[in-house]
């Protein structure tokens, strides 16, 4: 009877404690929070399925993906900077790809929406799905492609001087 009760205890020790870290990554707050009527109403409706039901466009739709321009690429939802463009790259993969994120500007998660685990990348600033990270990338900077839907962004160029 002991070893059970002993037994009983360990395992509810163990879910709670898995349970509380799930509780902490799904109810993270950030620093911009809106309802889900907000965001439909601020974003199309390919844009809401993307950032906030970590929707996939479809290989090759972004005009971002062939976009070679100099600037800064921030989340469509909050204009958070979330990737420069000389850290961008073709990867043939049907989105936009960078190497590396603005410091910070971009949280990891574990999505496991397919059946197994791959790392999600969320902006940091309102929660908003992007895309995932993958371990493809250029070998000769940091082996990472960040696999971004083109909707998920908006390009803003360096202005020109003179």
């Amino acid at each position: 009877m002991k070893n059970i009760f002993s037994f009983v205890i360990i395992l509810f020790l163990i879910s709670y404690s898995c349970n509380a870290q799930n509780s902490s990554i799904k109810n993270k707050i950030y620093k911009i929070e809106k309802t889900d009527a907000e965001w439909k109403k601020q974003l199309t409706p390919l844009e809401y399925n993307v950032l906030r039901e970590a929707g996939t466009e479809r290989a090759f739709s972004s005009e971002l993906n062939q976009n070679k321009r100099k600037g800064i690429y921030t989340c469509k939802a909050c204009e958070t900077p979330l990737y420069k463009s000389e850290h961008k790259y073709n990867s043939g993969s049907g989105w936009p790809s960078f190497d590396r994120a603005i410091k910070e500007n971009v949280e990891l998660d574990v999505d496991y929406k397919i059946g197994y685990a791959r790392t999600e990348l969320k902006c940091n600033t309102c929660g908003s799905h992007l895309g995932h990270s993958f371990d493809d990338g250029p070998q000769e900077t940091t082996g990472k492609r960040h696999c971004i839907n083109g909707v998920a962004l908006k390009f803003i160029p360096y202005k020109v001087t003179k």
